[in-house]
Order: structure tokens, then C-alpha cells, then sequence
């Protein structure tokens, strides 16, 4: 049984004991009980993009609450595996930490400088990461370049990972030149599904604008995902003041023009607390 009395020790089998709890058949929560590795799926993505907003929000109190809500994640779904003998918490850290151990030579070899050439840049420890990870999915027979990428990534994020991969044998552009080029072709042949207006056609051809702009993001070093959320939270913060003035006239956004509209627009894009 767990002790809730007094001060709680900051320990790692303490919270082990909480989440065994939670999950008692007799004793635990009937919802933390009743999930599955499938159904717990969706919280865990909720709770990594909180701790995304919250490193975003640069509120370090928020981060240190959401970065805990992801660390009981990661122990809920031990737990149930516990459950089910398949491995335990034990096995997870022992597994991290071997991986993190063999994909860092040039911090944890003993003779890690032998490889490197004085002193260790990024790039050097890029370039060893990829042959480790390709040897990693040789022995998982993933022998494919674009293997081992999770389909369930945010789009953006999976095509950028994927034109990474791409990059690393070579298929890429030379400079941001090239990619602006191919995207002003993407445009046309766009603009050209428009004219023909088949649905399938404009849908296909709006998907290659988008993952082009995202090889754009890439030449650029952004991250397409990041700066996807920006600015859809910049349009949010002058879409809220737009709303705003209206109440303040004496009105709604549905009720005015569309002149007033891009007047209310116009006044929200030169707030400055807009701009990030």
C-alpha cells in the first residue's frame, strides 16, 4: 500500500507504487483500471503537445507540471506491460540507457576523440548519430532509408523528416533557390487543377505546395511543425482582437462587412504584441 501521509519522497519507486496502485484490480481507479495500450494512445499525444505549448509559453512552472504529466505516461504504459509480462520500467530505463550510450561514442568511448577530429562539431556527431541509427534498423531488417519513421507523426513533421533522409544520400537541392523554384512550379500546376477542376487532381497538387513549403522550412533550418504553430497562434491572437473591437463597436464579426472586416485585420496586424 502506498503511504499518502506525510511528505512524499522524491523517488522513483515511490511514483512506481502510485501507478501500480491506480491500476489494483481491487483497489486502484476503475478508469486508470480500465485502459489499454490503444486507448491511452491519444492522451499521451495530448500531453506531449502540452508540454509543447508550455515550452512555447516559456512558463517553466507549467513545463515542470507538464513534463510530469508525460513522464506518468511513459510509467502507465510500463505498468501495463508489467502486467502482461511483456517488460517492466526496469527494462525501459535499462534499454534508454544503453541506446544513449551506444548512439554518443564521443562522449561515453574511452576513446571517443580517435574518430573525431579536434574539436567534436555538430555535424561530425549528426553524421555518426545516422550510421548508428542505420545499423540500428539493419538489425530491426529495416534496411530502407525511410524506415523506422512513425506514420502517425504530425504531417508536417513526417515530411520533414522523411526530405532529411532523403538529403542525407544526396536527393536534395543545392540552395533555397532550387526549392523556391520548385514550389513556384508547384503553384502553377495548382492553379492548373483549379482551371481543370477535378477534385482529386487539386487535392494531390495542394499536397505537393505543402511539402514543398516544408522543404523550404528545411533549406531554412526551421522547423516547418514549429513554425506551422506560430503562425496559426499569431492568426488566433488577431482573429481574438478583431472579435474584440467588433463587441467593442456595438457589434459581431458576422455582421460586418467585408470592408470593415480587412479594416478590423489590418488594425490587429499592427499590434505588436501580435507579432510573436
Amino acid at each position: 500500500m502506498v503511504d499518502e501521509s506525510g511528505p512524499e519522497p522524491v523517488q522513483i519507486e515511490h511514483l512506481l507504487g502510485i501507478v501500480r496502485r491506480l491500476r489494483d484490480p481491487d483497489q486502484g481507479c476503475p478508469w486508470d483500471v480500465g485502459q489499454t495500450f490503444q486507448s491511452i494512445v491519444s492522451h499521451t499525444l495530448e500531453e506531449a503537445y502540452e508540454l509543447a505549448d508550455a515550452i512555447e509559453s516559456n512558463d517553466f512552472d507549467q513545463i515542470r507540471e507538464e513534463a510530469g504529466d508525460v513522464l506518468f505516461q511513459v510509467l502507465f504504459y510500463a505498468q501495463m506491460a508489467d502486467e502482461k509480462q511483456y517488460f517492466n520500467f526496469a527494462d525501459v530505463v535499462d534499454g534508454l540507457s544503453k541506446k544513449l550510450i551506444r548512439r554518443h561514442p564521443h562522449v561515453f568511448s574511452r576513446n571517443s576523440n580517435a574518430q573525431y577530429e579536434a574539436p567534436i562539431v555538430v555535424s561530425d556527431v549528426s553524421d555518426s548519430w545516422e550510421k548508428i541509427k542505420r545499423i540500428e534498423r539493419q538489425r530491426k531488417h529495416q534496411s530502407g532509408i525511410l524506415d523506422d519513421i512513425p506514420l502517425n507523426l504530425p504531417a508536417l513533421t513526417r515530411a520533414q523528416k522523411i526530405q532529411k533522409r532523403a538529403a542525407r544520400v544526396g536527393f536534395d537541392w543545392a540552395d533555397v533557390a532550387g526549392v523556391f523554384e520548385k514550389l513556384e512550379e508547384e503553384i502553377c500546376e495548382l492553379k492548373e487543377a483549379l482551371v481543370e477542376g477535378e477534385g482529386a487532381a487539386i487535392k494531390s497538387e495542394l499536397g505537393d505546395v505543402l511539402f514543398c513549403v516544408v522543404n523550404l522550412a528545411r533549406h531554412l533550418d526551421f522547423d516547418a511543425e514549429t513554425a506551422m504553430r506560430g503562425a496559426t497562434k499569431k492568426f488566433e491572437g488577431r482573429f481574438r482582437l478583431m472579435e474584440e473591437q467588433a463587441i467593442a463597436n456595438g457589434s459581431r464579426l458576422e455582421d460586418e462587412s467585408v470592408s470593415t472586416l480587412e479594416a478590423l485585420w489590418q488594425a490587429a496586424k499592427r499590434d505588436r504584441s501580435q507579432i510573436e
